[in-house]
Protein backbone atom coordinates (compact mmCIF):
# COMPACT_ATOMS: atom_id res chain seq x y z
CA UNK A 1 0.00 0.00 0.00
CA UNK A 2 3.03 2.16 -0.98
CA UNK A 3 3.07 4.88 -3.65
CA UNK A 4 5.58 7.31 -4.95
CA UNK A 5 5.80 10.90 -4.24
CA UNK A 6 4.99 11.25 -8.03
CA UNK A 7 1.43 9.58 -7.02
CA UNK A 8 1.05 11.26 -3.81
CA UNK A 9 0.87 14.76 -4.86
CA UNK A 10 -1.47 13.53 -8.15
CA UNK A 11 -3.82 12.48 -5.04
CA UNK A 12 -3.40 15.27 -2.89
CA UNK A 13 -3.59 17.86 -5.93
CA UNK A 14 -5.77 15.91 -8.64
CA UNK A 15 -9.30 15.67 -7.21
CA UNK A 16 -10.68 14.10 -10.38
CA UNK A 17 -8.57 10.97 -10.17
CA UNK A 18 -10.32 7.73 -8.85
CA UNK A 19 -10.09 6.66 -5.39
CA UNK A 20 -12.12 3.87 -4.52
CA UNK A 21 -13.23 2.90 -1.03
CA UNK A 22 -16.36 0.83 -2.13
CA UNK A 23 -14.83 -2.45 -2.30
CA UNK A 24 -17.43 -3.96 -0.37
CA UNK A 25 -19.63 -3.78 -2.62
CA UNK A 26 -17.15 -4.85 -5.82
CA UNK A 27 -13.56 -5.04 -6.39
CA UNK A 28 -11.42 -4.31 -9.25
CA UNK A 29 -10.14 -7.59 -10.88
CA UNK A 30 -6.91 -8.41 -10.15
CA UNK A 31 -4.39 -8.80 -13.35
CA UNK A 32 -3.87 -12.32 -12.75
CA UNK A 33 -7.75 -13.09 -12.85
CA UNK A 34 -7.92 -11.51 -15.88
CA UNK A 35 -5.04 -13.66 -17.27
CA UNK A 36 -6.47 -16.41 -16.32
CA UNK A 37 -9.90 -15.36 -17.95
CA UNK A 38 -8.23 -14.02 -21.15
CA UNK A 39 -6.51 -18.02 -21.67
CA UNK A 40 -9.77 -19.62 -21.25
CA UNK A 41 -11.24 -17.81 -23.54
CA UNK A 42 -8.64 -17.75 -26.48
CA UNK A 43 -7.11 -20.89 -25.83
CA UNK A 44 -9.08 -23.36 -23.26
CA UNK A 45 -12.50 -22.21 -24.27
CA UNK A 46 -14.21 -26.04 -25.18
CA UNK A 47 -17.09 -27.27 -22.97
CA UNK A 48 -16.10 -28.65 -19.94
CA UNK A 49 -18.19 -31.52 -20.56
CA UNK A 50 -17.28 -32.61 -24.09
CA UNK A 51 -15.27 -35.78 -24.04
CA UNK A 52 -12.65 -34.30 -26.97
CA UNK A 53 -9.35 -32.83 -26.21
CA UNK A 54 -10.40 -29.32 -25.79
CA UNK A 55 -13.25 -30.02 -23.54
CA UNK A 56 -10.63 -32.01 -21.25
CA UNK A 57 -8.25 -29.01 -21.46
CA UNK A 58 -11.29 -27.31 -20.22
CA UNK A 59 -12.07 -29.57 -17.83
CA UNK A 60 -8.65 -29.23 -16.06
CA UNK A 61 -9.08 -25.28 -15.51
CA UNK A 62 -12.58 -26.04 -14.25
CA UNK A 63 -10.83 -28.72 -11.74
CA UNK A 64 -8.18 -26.35 -10.93
CA UNK A 65 -10.59 -23.31 -10.43
CA UNK A 66 -12.61 -25.41 -8.03
CA UNK A 67 -9.43 -26.92 -5.76
CA UNK A 68 -8.48 -23.19 -5.77
CA UNK A 69 -11.79 -22.88 -3.97
CA UNK A 70 -11.75 -25.15 -1.82
CA UNK A 71 -8.35 -24.68 -0.50
CA UNK A 72 -9.34 -20.93 0.35
CA UNK A 73 -12.42 -22.35 2.58
CA UNK A 74 -10.90 -25.47 3.88
CA UNK A 75 -12.92 -27.75 1.63
CA UNK A 76 -12.50 -30.87 -0.20
CA UNK A 77 -13.25 -29.88 -4.14
CA UNK A 78 -16.10 -32.00 -4.62
CA UNK A 79 -18.02 -29.99 -2.05
CA UNK A 80 -17.53 -26.65 -4.18
CA UNK A 81 -20.25 -26.07 -6.25
CA UNK A 82 -20.00 -23.28 -8.66
CA UNK A 83 -23.01 -20.64 -9.07
CA UNK A 84 -23.50 -17.13 -10.52
CA UNK A 85 -22.91 -15.67 -7.74
CA UNK A 86 -23.99 -15.09 -3.83
CA UNK A 87 -27.73 -14.39 -4.33
CA UNK A 88 -27.67 -17.33 -6.68
CA UNK A 89 -26.19 -19.46 -3.72
CA UNK A 90 -28.29 -18.34 -0.81
CA UNK A 91 -31.26 -18.47 -2.70
CA UNK A 92 -30.08 -22.24 -3.41
CA UNK A 93 -28.64 -22.89 0.21
CA UNK A 94 -32.18 -21.85 1.98
CA UNK A 95 -34.48 -22.34 -0.19
CA UNK A 96 -33.55 -26.04 -1.26
CA UNK A 97 -32.38 -26.52 2.46
CA UNK A 98 -35.77 -25.66 3.28
CA UNK A 99 -37.85 -28.06 1.05
CA UNK A 100 -35.44 -30.80 2.14
CA UNK A 101 -35.70 -30.62 5.60
CA UNK A 102 -39.32 -29.69 6.02
CA UNK A 103 -40.10 -32.48 7.56
CA UNK A 104 -37.83 -32.37 10.20
CA UNK A 105 -39.89 -29.25 11.61
CA UNK A 106 -41.16 -25.74 9.56
CA UNK A 107 -38.92 -23.21 11.86
CA UNK A 108 -36.25 -20.70 10.23
CA UNK A 109 -33.47 -19.00 11.70
CA UNK A 110 -32.27 -16.18 10.59
CA UNK A 111 -31.38 -12.82 11.79
CA UNK A 112 -32.43 -8.81 11.12
CA UNK A 113 -29.48 -8.07 9.40
CA UNK A 114 -28.63 -10.06 6.71
CA UNK A 115 -28.33 -9.21 3.01
CA UNK A 116 -31.57 -9.13 1.10
CA UNK A 117 -29.98 -12.51 -0.91
CA UNK A 118 -30.82 -14.35 2.61
CA UNK A 119 -33.69 -11.80 4.11
CA UNK A 120 -36.27 -11.96 0.71
CA UNK A 121 -35.77 -16.08 0.65
CA UNK A 122 -37.12 -15.74 4.55
CA UNK A 123 -39.94 -14.10 3.60
CA UNK A 124 -40.80 -16.40 0.97
CA UNK A 125 -40.53 -19.45 3.48
CA UNK A 126 -42.68 -17.40 5.57
CA UNK A 127 -45.50 -16.91 2.48
CA UNK A 128 -45.28 -20.87 2.60
CA UNK A 129 -46.18 -21.04 6.22
CA UNK A 130 -42.69 -21.30 7.56
CA UNK A 131 -42.35 -19.67 11.20
CA UNK A 132 -39.15 -17.30 10.75
CA UNK A 133 -37.24 -15.88 13.60
CA UNK A 134 -35.19 -12.54 12.84
CA UNK A 135 -32.51 -11.91 15.87
CA UNK A 136 -31.69 -8.45 17.02
CA UNK A 137 -28.05 -7.14 16.97
CA UNK A 138 -26.54 -6.61 20.25
CA UNK A 139 -25.65 -2.36 20.26
CA UNK A 140 -22.27 -3.65 18.64
CA UNK A 141 -24.26 -5.22 15.75
CA UNK A 142 -23.43 -8.78 16.12
CA UNK A 143 -25.84 -11.38 16.60
CA UNK A 144 -24.53 -13.27 19.98
CA UNK A 145 -24.39 -16.98 20.77
CA UNK A 146 -26.10 -16.46 23.55
CA UNK A 147 -29.20 -14.32 21.38
CA UNK A 148 -28.69 -17.59 18.49
CA UNK A 149 -29.13 -20.15 21.75
CA UNK A 150 -32.25 -18.49 23.00
CA UNK A 151 -33.95 -18.83 19.97
CA UNK A 152 -33.14 -22.31 18.61
CA UNK A 153 -35.76 -24.51 18.84
CA UNK A 154 -36.34 -28.02 18.86
CA UNK A 155 -38.03 -27.72 14.92
CA UNK A 156 -35.61 -25.32 14.00
CA UNK A 157 -34.78 -26.91 10.49
CA UNK A 158 -32.42 -24.95 9.15
CA UNK A 159 -30.65 -21.44 10.78
CA UNK A 160 -28.67 -18.81 8.57
CA UNK A 161 -26.47 -16.28 9.97
CA UNK A 162 -24.07 -14.58 7.94
CA UNK A 163 -20.46 -14.64 8.46
CA UNK A 164 -19.18 -10.96 8.25
CA UNK A 165 -21.95 -7.84 8.04
CA UNK A 166 -21.81 -6.09 4.73
CA UNK A 167 -22.47 -2.51 6.33
CA UNK A 168 -20.64 -2.71 9.33
CA UNK A 169 -17.94 -5.63 9.08
CA UNK A 170 -18.91 -6.85 12.30
CA UNK A 171 -17.66 -10.86 12.38
CA UNK A 172 -20.28 -12.85 14.19
CA UNK A 173 -19.86 -16.08 16.02
CA UNK A 174 -20.78 -18.88 13.78
CA UNK A 175 -18.75 -21.51 14.76
CA UNK A 176 -20.27 -21.12 18.47
CA UNK A 177 -23.90 -21.10 16.90
CA UNK A 178 -22.58 -24.55 15.50
CA UNK A 179 -21.06 -25.93 18.98
CA UNK A 180 -24.70 -25.11 20.38
CA UNK A 181 -26.56 -27.02 17.74
CA UNK A 182 -24.15 -30.48 18.26
CA UNK A 183 -24.58 -29.74 21.95
CA UNK A 184 -28.19 -30.06 22.47
CA UNK A 185 -28.00 -32.96 19.31
CA UNK A 186 -29.75 -31.00 17.18
CA UNK A 187 -29.98 -31.72 12.96
CA UNK A 188 -30.48 -28.36 12.08
CA UNK A 189 -28.70 -27.52 9.30
CA UNK A 190 -26.54 -24.18 9.75
CA UNK A 191 -25.86 -21.47 6.47
CA UNK A 192 -23.54 -19.29 6.64
CA UNK A 193 -23.18 -15.86 3.97
CA UNK A 194 -19.66 -15.70 3.99
CA UNK A 195 -19.20 -13.22 0.75
CA UNK A 196 -17.50 -10.69 2.96
CA UNK A 197 -15.15 -13.05 5.04
CA UNK A 198 -13.78 -14.89 2.08
CA UNK A 199 -9.76 -14.26 2.04
CA UNK A 200 -10.17 -11.64 4.65
CA UNK A 201 -10.64 -13.11 7.64
CA UNK A 202 -9.39 -16.25 9.07
CA UNK A 203 -11.85 -19.33 8.86
CA UNK A 204 -12.32 -22.58 7.20
CA UNK A 205 -15.68 -24.44 6.95
CA UNK A 206 -14.16 -26.61 9.57
CA UNK A 207 -13.93 -24.27 12.31
CA UNK A 208 -16.95 -23.00 11.21
CA UNK A 209 -18.79 -26.00 11.76
CA UNK A 210 -21.35 -25.24 9.30
CA UNK A 211 -23.16 -27.51 6.55
CA UNK A 212 -23.78 -25.04 3.99
CA UNK A 213 -21.93 -21.71 2.86
CA UNK A 214 -21.87 -19.08 0.77
CA UNK A 215 -19.01 -17.17 -1.49
CA UNK A 216 -18.56 -14.55 -4.72
CA UNK A 217 -15.88 -13.89 -6.70
CA UNK A 218 -16.21 -10.06 -7.50
CA UNK A 219 -15.35 -9.45 -3.61
CA UNK A 220 -12.03 -11.22 -3.62
CA UNK A 221 -10.53 -9.04 -6.92
CA UNK A 222 -12.59 -12.08 -9.08
CA UNK A 223 -15.12 -11.42 -11.70
CA UNK A 224 -18.40 -10.33 -11.31
CA UNK A 225 -20.84 -13.07 -11.82
CA UNK A 226 -19.37 -16.23 -10.59
CA UNK A 227 -19.99 -17.32 -6.86
CA UNK A 228 -19.92 -20.53 -5.31
CA UNK A 229 -21.96 -22.94 -2.76
CA UNK A 230 -19.78 -24.95 -0.35
CA UNK A 231 -22.18 -27.95 0.80
CA UNK A 232 -20.62 -30.19 3.65
CA UNK A 233 -20.14 -34.00 2.43
CA UNK A 234 -23.45 -35.90 2.67
CA UNK A 235 -25.74 -32.98 2.61
CA UNK A 236 -28.85 -33.53 0.61
CA UNK A 237 -29.33 -30.94 -1.25
CA UNK A 238 -32.29 -30.42 -4.13
CA UNK A 239 -30.80 -28.32 -6.68
CA UNK A 240 -32.06 -24.89 -7.38
CA UNK A 241 -32.04 -24.90 -11.51
CA UNK A 242 -32.71 -28.01 -13.59
CA UNK A 243 -31.10 -29.38 -16.64
CA UNK A 244 -28.30 -31.15 -17.56
CA UNK A 245 -25.72 -32.87 -15.12
CA UNK A 246 -23.25 -29.74 -14.91
CA UNK A 247 -21.89 -29.36 -11.23
CA UNK A 248 -22.25 -33.62 -10.72
CA UNK A 249 -25.94 -32.62 -11.34
CA UNK A 250 -26.54 -30.20 -8.04
CA UNK A 251 -26.44 -26.97 -11.10
CA UNK A 252 -27.71 -27.30 -14.38
CA UNK A 253 -25.75 -25.20 -17.35
CA UNK A 254 -22.95 -24.77 -18.95
CA UNK A 255 -20.53 -23.76 -16.26
CA UNK A 256 -19.02 -20.50 -17.33
CA UNK A 257 -15.64 -21.36 -17.29
CA UNK A 258 -13.70 -17.85 -17.71
CA UNK A 259 -15.28 -16.22 -14.75
CA UNK A 260 -14.31 -19.57 -12.61
CA UNK A 261 -11.28 -19.54 -13.87
CA UNK A 262 -10.74 -15.85 -12.71
CA UNK A 263 -12.62 -16.60 -9.58
CA UNK A 264 -10.56 -19.46 -8.67
CA UNK A 265 -6.92 -17.32 -9.37
CA UNK A 266 -8.22 -14.43 -7.13
CA UNK A 267 -9.17 -16.84 -4.32
CA UNK A 268 -5.75 -18.98 -4.89
CA UNK A 269 -3.73 -15.35 -4.79
CA UNK A 270 -6.06 -14.37 -1.88
CA UNK A 271 -5.53 -16.96 0.70
CA UNK A 272 -1.66 -16.97 -0.42
CA UNK A 273 -1.54 -13.10 0.93
CA UNK A 274 -4.55 -13.04 3.08
CA UNK A 275 -2.05 -12.41 6.24
CA UNK A 276 -0.21 -9.51 4.20
CA UNK A 277 -3.38 -8.11 2.65
CA UNK A 278 -4.72 -8.02 6.42
CA UNK A 279 -2.50 -6.58 8.13
CA UNK A 280 -1.66 -3.64 5.76
CA UNK A 281 -6.05 -3.37 5.70
CA UNK A 282 -6.15 -3.12 9.30
CA UNK A 283 -3.21 -0.61 9.61
CA UNK A 284 -5.38 1.78 7.09
CA UNK A 285 -8.54 1.19 8.85
CA UNK A 286 -6.93 2.23 12.19
CA UNK A 287 -5.04 5.19 10.65
CA UNK A 288 -8.66 6.69 9.16
CA UNK A 289 -10.33 6.05 12.62
CA UNK A 290 -7.65 8.08 14.24
CA UNK A 291 -7.22 10.85 11.75
CA UNK A 292 -11.04 11.49 11.25
CA UNK A 293 -11.79 11.40 15.25
CA UNK A 294 -8.49 13.99 15.35
CA UNK A 295 -10.19 16.20 12.25
CA UNK A 296 -14.15 15.33 13.07
CA UNK A 297 -14.45 14.77 16.95
CA UNK A 298 -18.30 14.99 16.18
CA UNK A 299 -17.91 11.75 13.73
CA UNK A 300 -19.44 8.42 15.08
CA UNK A 301 -17.44 5.54 14.29
CA UNK A 302 -20.32 2.56 13.98
CA UNK A 303 -18.08 -0.40 13.65
CA UNK A 304 -14.38 -0.28 15.12
CA UNK A 305 -13.99 -3.54 15.20
CA UNK A 306 -14.48 -6.64 12.94
CA UNK A 307 -13.46 -6.81 9.86
CA UNK A 308 -10.37 -4.74 8.79
CA UNK A 309 -11.72 -4.11 5.14
CA UNK A 310 -15.30 -2.36 6.58
CA UNK A 311 -15.44 0.98 8.21
CA UNK A 312 -18.65 2.37 8.89
CA UNK A 313 -18.82 6.08 10.28
CA UNK A 314 -21.45 8.74 10.68
CA UNK A 315 -21.57 12.55 10.69
CA UNK A 316 -24.69 13.22 12.30
CA UNK A 317 -26.76 16.40 11.02
CA UNK A 318 -25.60 15.56 7.39
CA UNK A 319 -27.39 13.45 4.70
CA UNK A 320 -25.63 10.38 3.45
CA UNK A 321 -26.70 11.23 0.19
CA UNK A 322 -25.30 14.22 0.08
CA UNK A 323 -21.47 13.49 1.62
CA UNK A 324 -21.64 10.74 -1.49
CA UNK A 325 -22.18 13.56 -3.94
CA UNK A 326 -19.16 15.93 -2.38
CA UNK A 327 -17.16 13.04 -2.51
CA UNK A 328 -17.97 11.91 -5.62
CA UNK A 329 -17.26 15.37 -6.98
CA UNK A 330 -13.88 14.91 -5.33
CA UNK A 331 -12.97 11.82 -7.17
CA UNK A 332 -14.23 9.43 -4.34
CA UNK A 333 -16.16 6.22 -4.33
CA UNK A 334 -18.42 5.37 -0.80
CA UNK A 335 -21.47 3.73 -0.58
CA UNK A 336 -23.90 5.20 2.14
CA UNK A 337 -25.15 1.29 2.83
CA UNK A 338 -25.24 -1.65 0.82
CA UNK A 339 -24.81 -1.01 -2.68
CA UNK A 340 -27.83 -3.86 -3.07
CA UNK A 341 -29.96 -1.16 -1.37
CA UNK A 342 -29.97 1.50 -3.83
CA UNK A 343 -30.17 4.23 -1.50
CA UNK A 344 -33.02 3.07 0.93
CA UNK A 345 -32.50 3.77 4.51
CA UNK A 346 -30.13 0.85 6.27
CA UNK A 347 -32.13 -2.32 7.66
CA UNK A 348 -28.90 -3.19 9.74
CA UNK A 349 -27.90 0.48 11.43
CA UNK A 350 -31.86 0.23 12.09
CA UNK A 351 -32.03 -3.08 13.67
CA UNK A 352 -28.59 -1.79 15.45
CA UNK A 353 -30.84 1.14 17.28
CA UNK A 354 -29.02 4.39 15.95
CA UNK A 355 -30.47 7.53 16.64
CA UNK A 356 -32.27 8.43 13.06
CA UNK A 357 -29.15 11.19 12.96
CA UNK A 358 -26.48 8.74 12.57
CA UNK A 359 -28.72 6.80 9.95
CA UNK A 360 -29.12 9.54 7.64
CA UNK A 361 -25.59 10.48 8.30
CA UNK A 362 -24.09 7.03 7.83
CA UNK A 363 -20.99 5.83 5.28
CA UNK A 364 -19.63 2.86 4.57
CA UNK A 365 -16.02 3.20 3.63
CA UNK A 366 -14.23 -0.45 2.41
CA UNK A 367 -10.58 -1.27 1.62
CA UNK A 368 -9.04 -3.44 -0.22
CA UNK A 369 -5.43 -4.38 -1.04
CA UNK A 370 -4.58 -1.41 -3.74
CA UNK A 371 -5.85 1.22 -1.37
CA UNK A 372 -3.10 3.94 0.08
CA UNK A 373 -2.30 5.81 3.38
CA UNK A 374 -1.89 8.73 0.63
CA UNK A 375 -6.20 8.05 -0.85
CA UNK A 376 -7.16 7.55 3.25
CA UNK A 377 -5.80 10.96 4.24
CA UNK A 378 -7.24 12.19 1.11
CA UNK A 379 -10.13 10.80 2.03
CA UNK A 380 -10.09 12.79 5.73
CA UNK A 381 -9.26 15.56 3.66
CA UNK A 382 -12.23 15.80 2.15
CA UNK A 383 -14.65 15.22 4.52
CA UNK A 384 -13.42 17.60 6.98
CA UNK A 385 -13.84 20.05 3.82
CA UNK A 386 -17.30 18.76 3.23
CA UNK A 387 -17.95 19.00 6.67
CA UNK A 388 -17.16 22.89 6.19
CA UNK A 389 -18.64 24.09 2.97
CA UNK A 390 -22.28 21.66 3.44
CA UNK A 391 -24.84 23.08 4.95
CA UNK A 392 -26.12 20.84 8.15
CA UNK A 393 -29.72 19.03 7.09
Amino acid sequence: MKTSLKNRLAILYNPIMNIYFDNAATTMVRSEAVCAMLRVMQNNYGNPSSKHHMGRLAAGELSAARKSVADALGALPDEIYFTSGGTESNNWAILCAAEALSRRGKHFLTSAIEHDAVRNPAKKLESMGWDVTYLEPDDAGCITAESFAGALREDTALASIMLVNNETGVVNPVSEYSREIKRRKQSTALHSDAVQGLCKIPFTVKTLGVDLLTVSGHKIHGPKGVGALYIKGGTKLPPLILGGGHESGKRAGTESLPAIAGFGEAARLGLLERGETVAAAADLKEYVIRRLCGELPEAVIISKGGSPFLLSLSLPGYKSEVLMTFLGGEGICVSESAACGKGARSHVLQAMRLKNEVIEGALRISFSRYNTLEEAEFLIHTLKKASEKLLRA
